[in-house]
């Protein structure tokens, strides 16, 4: 019988095909399969910083109020298997190997992230999840997601530049690729949004007679609020209220939203993790706009830079520079490291624009932080904060796809 790491192997395969943006063949392969990705109602949920957390909070909503939960995102931080839950846990391995399997027998040309979303339709009907939420993986038009019929809900969360060489170059050409999976009819709760962003989205909703609602509103926030939140951040304030009122949406009682609010868990989104009495805060923060969200929360802490070391690495094709801009102040002990997967930004090149140590892998630069400072900050991709869960908490970690 195939064993997970070989059926992996093979999966990584098609990584050089990218996350190809396009439906046909995706639609094309759920049909041979006999449409799994109607077998459930959907929550999907777009944007360029917060869509993760909103959707990890609005599958916690759910679960607390006794539906069989999915959940599907992307990328992983440390084990593919991390990307499909069921009911709040990962796919179990032989579930796992068994779809991958017969997808990659059966589907020679889909892509690593068609094969992926693929499976998550799979493995939730096969457990017969009543409720799925979906992470788009890539702008929304055209991501492998978006073959889904209109969602029960479907929400947007911030807009912001990320991916530019894909999705454009303005907030504007950006909001049109994320308003692509508002479908016609539809319900979409969306959050905070720049003016350029909120016409864009009016606009898509009036053409397709969807209907726009605020997610972050006076009620919701005065909500979530009161809440001591499972997940910590002022921005994190604002997700939740969009899940909030996503919940609303699905006639989801007051106190399950409350209690699913305060319980739910997403890694490596400002964690703290105490090893050893120094505090290690992971947070991917991968664009600018993710980079100010970290060093707002960073500041609630309370640390002046003397207390507080940094450990930073990137991927070349982000916006590292203005990301670092925002992060290196905030500490006088900075690391650069080069994160595990496609091409990193060289250390050199961020030791030139903020004088740091170059180090030559993660586990120098955490020895060398956690020598200055009882507060560490793992930050700049999430690829690296991937890699530092998987040292730090001695877990196993699947090869890293950005994908």
């Amino acid at each position: 019988m195939t064993d997970l790491r070989s059926v992996l192997e093979k999966l990584y395969e098609r990584v050089p095909l990218g996350m190809r943006l396009g439906l046909e063949p995706m639609a094309a392969a759920c049909e041979r399969f006999g449409h799994p990705e109607r077998s459930y109602q959907v929550v999907h949920v777009a944007g360029t910083n917060g869509k993760g957390s909103v959707s990890a909070m609005t599958e916690r909503i759910l679960r607390e109020a006794g539906h069989r939960t999915g959940l599907y995102t992307s990328p992983h931080l440390l084990q593919f298997a991390e990307r499909i839950q069921i009911l709040g846990n990962q796919i179990d391995d032989d579930a796992l190997v068994s779809i991958l399997d017969e997808i990659l027998t059966r589907e020679p040309d889909l892509s690593f992230f068609e094969v992926a979303t693929l499976a998550a339709f799979l493995a939730f009907r096969e457990a017969k999840c009543d409720r799925v939420v979906l992470e788009v993986g890539l702008g929304g038009r055209l991501d492998a997601t978006n073959v889904i019929p209109v969602p029960r809900v479907a929400a947007i969360t911030k807009i912001a530049l990320d991916h530019t060489d894909r999705l454009g170059n303005t907030v504007s050409e950006i909001a049109n690729e994320k308003a692509g999976i508002v479908k016609k009819g539809a319900r979409v709760v969306v959050g905070e949004a720049h003016p350029d962003v909120r016409r864009v989205l009016e606009r898509v909703a009036a053409e397709r007679a969807a209907t726009l609602i605020e997610g972050v509103t006076e009620k919701s926030q005065r909500e979530v609020s009161a809440l001591n939140l499972g997940l910590k951040g002022v921005h994190q304030q604002l997700n939740a209220a969009i899940a909030w009122t996503i919940g609303e949406e699905l006639s989801i009682p007051p106190d399950a939203r409350r209690a699913a609010l305060c319980n739910v868990r997403w890694p490596g989104r400002c964690e703290q993790l105490v090893i050893d009495s120094v505090t290690f805060i992971l947070d991917g923060a991968h664009n600018p706009d993710g980079a100010q969200a970290l060093a707002t929360f960073v500041a609630t802490l309370g640390k002046g830079p003397n207390e507080l070391a940094l450990v930073f690495g990137a991927l070349a094709d982000k916006a590292w520079g203005e990301i670092l801009d925002t992060i290196a102040p905030l500490s006088c002990h900075r690391f650069y490291v080069a994160p595990q997967g496609r091409a990193a930004a060289a250390p050199a090149d961020l030791a030139a624009r903020w004088p740091g140590a170059m180090t030559h892998g993660l586990t120098s630069a955490l020895a060398l932080a956690r020598e200055k400072a009882r507060y560490v900050l793992i930050s700049g991709s999430l690829h690296l904060v991937g890699e530092a869960r998987s040292a730090l908490l001695d877990l196993p970690r699947d090869p890293p796809v950005a994908l």
